[in-house]
């Protein structure tokens, strides 16, 4: 099916299910109850999800195929936001013209840092990377400021003059972002008893780029280009002995894995037309890293699971405050109430990076190969449990 093996097909329909049912899915506890600070059904957190789903994935084929790591893949992230901005600006409203043209820029300028970079390996090939996109950084700032806007970021204006579309809307405001006529920011919401879903046209226009997104990463690591990758990644020494060149195939990662950091920043831009340099920070880079491990480096689903996992969390820590706790804990004598309440706070709120890095190492620590082997792991114990009850039945069942 879709010139996927069975296993893959059935991933991809996994993935395909939690996507398109995850407003139901994030939103498991009623909307006026205590525990519904763990909700994340709501359309900007989706969007965010599927968007660095779509970051991640393309990371992964240079990382985990190849073994090349880049910290300066956030420079391809800002590149396609601000491309998609400009469409806007100049063009038309309409998210189509906007994510390709921010998919093209972001390939050209993984071509020109990937035909420097490229040419050492290791450390040294991190470092340029890094050092690529905190010059495009900088270069955001200051010598680029009449094409980025500096500090303040590039953003629509009244006097965009919009060839395909109008600068101002019948009202005197800017128009919104559409996919031919459909507002991304529209959202349908459905009340069920004590829960409330929402369902936005933005976040299934990136579901729907994100499963797309993945069925490509699925047929790239399946294909002889990818078995290729994977060869660079366990020797490439040896390749090269035999007279292969190898170069080539890293670049084409290198740029494929660009458009996809170019396609995440356009749609970006696509559900809040705004383009900061901040995009293109050193954090974002290792923002990316992060996802790829925690998740699995290497295997198929795993960044889509790390990149939900981190910014689920970094949600959900961050919203969380002494209110919340004291409501939490108010069953607790006052004294006893304070002090939980005090030993709870440094981990939330603004202490929410203290929360993400203690289930970073714990991940790192107990399950080295990220949440594919916890889930791997789970998988096998059922097995095994299965199978230990199949055979005491066998040994028990006389013979006839």
């Amino acid at each position: 099916m879709f010139g996927l093996n069975k296993k893959d097909t059935s991933l991809l329909l996994v993935v395909a299910a939690l996507t398109l049912f995850a407003p139901f899915i994030l939103n498991p506890f009623p909307t006026d109850s205590g525990l519904a600070q763990f909700n994340a059904g709501y359309p900007d957190l989706m969007q965010r999800f599927v968007i660095f789903g779509i970051f991640a994935v393309g990371f992964n084929i240079l990382f985990g195929l190849t073994g090349y790591l880049s910290f300066g893949h956030a420079a391809f992230l800002g590149v396609g936001s601000y491309s998609a901005v400009w469409m806007f600006k100049l063009l038309s409203m309409n998210v189509i013209p906007a994510i390709i043209l921010s998919v093209i820029v972001a390939g050209l300028f993984a071509l020109l840092i990937g035909f420097v970079s490229l040419r050492r390996s290791g450390i040294y090939f991190s470092i340029l990377t890094l050092a690529f996109a905190q010059m495009s950084f900088n270069l955001a700032y200051s010598v680029l400021t009449p094409i980025t806007n500096g500090e303040t970021g590039l953003q629509l204006t009244l006097d965009d003059p919009r060839i395909l579309g109008v600068s101002a809307t019948a009202d005197g405001s800017i128009p919104v972002t559409s996919l031919f006529g459909l507002e991304m920011r529209s959202t349908y919401e459905m009340a069920v008893g004590a829960w409330n879903f929402q369902f936005s046209a933005g976040y299934y226009l990136c579901a729907i780029i994100m499963l797309v997104s993945f069925y490509i990463a699925v047929r790239i690591f399946r294909s002889p280009f990818g078995l290729m990758l994977r060869a660079v990644k366990c020797n490439q020494n040896r390749m090269r002995y035999t007279g292969l060149n190898t170069r080539p195939y890293t670049l084409a990662a290198f740029v494929i894995s660009g458009m996809y950091a170019g396609l995440a920043g356009g749609l970006m831009a696509s559900m809040d037309p705004l383009a900061g340099a901040e995009r293109m920070q050193w954090t974002a880079s290792g923002e990316v890293v992060l996802m790829t491990i925690l998740g699995g480096a290497g295997t198929l689903i795993g960044p889509v699971l790390g990149a939900g996992f981190i910014k689920y969390f970094e949600n959900i820590f961050s919203k969380i405050n002494d209110n919340v706790l004291h409501q939490w804990f108010g069953f607790l004598p006052d004294g006893i109430e304070d002090f939980v309440v005090f030993i709870i706070h440094p981990f939330i709120g603004k202490g929410w990076h203290l929360t993400l890095g203690i289930l970073f190492m714990l991940v790192v620590i107990y399950l080295p190969g990220g949440l594919v082997e916890g889930g791997q792991r789970i998988s096998r114990l059922f097995k095994k449990d299965k199978s230990s009850d199949d055979g005491a039945a066998a040994k028990t069942t006389p013979a006839e």
